[in-house]
């Protein structure tokens, strides 16, 4: 079998190294963090989104809501520390778990790790964004350029550039 190579096709190694955040950031949904947290849920659930991106003040300073903090949120320690415990509650206890999210803000769920979160400049590379991805354990990264937001990597969206060949 005989493969022809062109040498002058990108490959691999060279998508990925000239690959920066700016051409992996997309629009994505921004809340302040004084944002009503049940509106931020039904929002991550509604658009099936993995985090939200929190913007305090300005908007200069950067936070991450993961929607598994959002459940964790709402579902009682008693049962994280004791999941078969879940198997004995109905609906309504279901009902009220999501209660816990009324009158909260979304400061009031933010996970401390991920309250203030660098952004990525726009010329980052793939391994720069993932590096702080996977340090912060965060599922998105805002990407900034001279100041002003361009929008967001998902992990998802990092690993569909990363592998694209």
């Amino acid at each position: 079998m005989k493969v022809n190579i062109d040498p002058t096709a990108p490959t691999f190694a060279t998508y990925r190294r000239d690959m920066r955040a700016e051409q992996m950031a997309e629009d994505y949904p921004v809340v302040s963090i004084d944002s009503d947290a049940l509106d931020a849920a039904r929002m991550l659930a509604e658009h099936r989104l993995p985090g939200l991106l929190v913007t305090a003040g300005a908007g200069k300073q950067y936070a991450v809501l993961p929607a598994s903090q959002v459940v964790r949120f709402i579902v009682p320690r008693y049962v994280q520390d004791d999941p078969s415990l879940a198997g004995v509650l109905n609906e309504s206890t279901a009902d009220r778990c999501a209660e816990r999210l009324s009158g909260k803000k979304v400061r009031d769920v933010l996970p401390d790790h991920l309250v203030e979160v660098p952004p990525a400049n726009a010329d980052d590379t793939i391994i720069e964004v993932a590096a702080v991805m996977a340090r912060l354990r965060s599922p998105l990264l805002a990407v900034v350029k001279d100041g002003s937001l361009l929008g967001v990597v998902t992990a998802s969206r990092l690993l569909a550039a990363a592998l694209k060949t």
